[in-house]
């Protein structure tokens, strides 16, 4: 039984996957790679694998569109100047704190997921005009990677509103369909412990592990606070509109593209920039965003070939004979197998109705009670979101805080958020199991 455990297709793929990241070999590359093996080792002819793995590339079209305009629209209040006076502004707030800018990161990307849902859109925006106050204030860009993320992560699994309200919403659900009849109003209450683990891991990364002054280097980037920063005008206000108007559609229209470019009608319409620069605007936002767009169209794809070939289901039904009625060994193992789940699929969100299918009988055989039920769900979804390479919860801060190319994606995002998120949501989800 083990050896068929180790032997199963999503292991094998999503180990190679990590080896090949923390290697340096191209996170794109990789992606490819792990894919056509998690085929052969399913043993899927390799023409079918690629097949399945071009079709399965538009599951997240729309967010690859949403993140090329969001990057349009960013590189849009970078050119009129708004991300400085922003930046300005939090510098005076900051002064010689680096925990402040920390902490300031944090609640940016909380909004982003709960006030104003626009995900990780605002970290290209507002990130690389602060990398010189943060090589001013000698903070280690981990501490910084790990502060995204918390507040990209988090909220979501904690607060029900945006995008937490459609990840709770997805538990409650996916509960209620296989047998445990529970309301989206009931699952925050269970997951604050989880959010206390997420906590946990961010003061952590802050106050001890990254604590220490690191150099980087000066750039033309990180050198923003050295020149005029410009006053407040009408295209900064037009600007400010414009990113009101982006929220107030999206939330209307449920539609991330479509508020992105009802912003950049404004911006381009009322000569906050003139119009003969949308190309130049568009080749930027791609430049911003669109990497990280293609890395969400090949994971897609390669969460298509995960679940075509079967290994997903073969995986948690191998672990199930394993338990012998123990709660210990159940949660351990249901934990286990939503990490890699989630590593490879790379979204916490995609990964609950897959779990709850098979882990919700487990849970009702084994004597968990609701609220551990619920816990046991949402940490093994969320387990990996934070430290997958292909990951927007990663993507994102790399974005920022590589803008001048001195933030490495696995060593100093990848790495740290896994070590700090992943081990604290384990150990909190087994206490808290063990305590309801």
């Amino acid at each position: 039984m083990s050896e068929n455990l180790l032997l199963n297709p999503v292991i094998i793929s999503v180990t190679l996957l990590c080896v090949l990241c923390i290697r340096k070999v191209n996170v794109l590359l990789s992606l490819i790679i792990s894919a056509i093996i998690a085929g052969i080792t399913a043993h899927v002819p390799i023409d079918k694998v690629m097949k399945t793995f071009v079709s399965g590339m538009g599951g997240n079209s729309e967010t690859a569109l949403s993140y090329i305009l969001l990057g349009t629209f960013a590189a849009a209040m970078i050119h009129t100047g708004l991300t400085k006076v922003i930046a300005n502004k939090i510098s005076l707030f900051v002064g010689c704190n680096k925990y402040y800018l920390i902490f300031i990161l944090a609640l940016l990307a909380v909004i982003s997921q709960n006030l104003i849902p626009v995900h990780i859109a605002f970290i290209p925006i507002l990130v690389p005009p602060l990398l010189g106050l943060m090589n001013k204030l000698k903070i280690d860009r981990r501490a910084a990677a790990c502060a995204l993320a918390f507040g990209l992560k988090a909220p979501y699994i904690v607060i029900p509103a945006g995008f937490g309200l459609i990840f709770q919403g997805l538990i409650a659900e996916s509960l209620t369909q296989n047998g445990i009849t529970v309301q989206t109003d009931d699952i925050w209450k269970s997951l604050w412990i989880l959010g206390l683990a997420m906590l946990f891991g961010l003061l952590t990364a802050v106050f001890i592990t990254y604590r220490k002054p690191r150099e980087y280097q000066s750039s033309v980037i990180t050198s923003v606070f050295d020149d005029d920063v410009p006053k407040f005008s009408k295209k900064h206000a037009i600007t400010l509109f414009a990113a009101f108007v982006t929220f107030v559609t999206q939330i209307i229209t449920k539609s991330l593209p479509l508020g992105a470019i009802a912003g950049l009608t404004i911006i381009f319409g009322t000569g906050a920039i003139n119009h003969d620069k949308t190309d130049k605007m568009i080749d930027e936002g791609v430049g911003l965003m669109g990497y990280i767009a293609f890395v969400m169209l090949i994971a897609a794809g390669y969460a298509t070939v995960l679940q075509s070939t079967g290994s997903i289901d073969a995986l948690i039904q191998s672990v199930i004979p394993l338990i012998h009625g123990s709660k210990i060994i159940a949660a351990i193992l249901m934990l286990i197998v939503g990490l890699f789940v989630t590593m490879g699929i790379g979204t916490s969100f995609g990964t609950i109705p897959i779990l709850c299918v098979l882990f919700v009988p487990v849970c009702q055989s084994t004597g968990f009670s609701t609220p551990a039920t619920i816990i046991l769900i949402a940490a093994a979804a969320a387990l990996g979101d934070a430290g997958s390479p292909a990951s927007d919860t990663t993507l994102g801060p790399t974005a920022g805080l590589n803008a001048d190319g001195q933030h490495n994606h696995i060593k100093d995002t990848c790495i740290p958020t896994f070590l700090h998120y992943n081990i604290a949501l384990i150990v909190f989800a087994m206490i808290a199991v063990l305590v309801f």
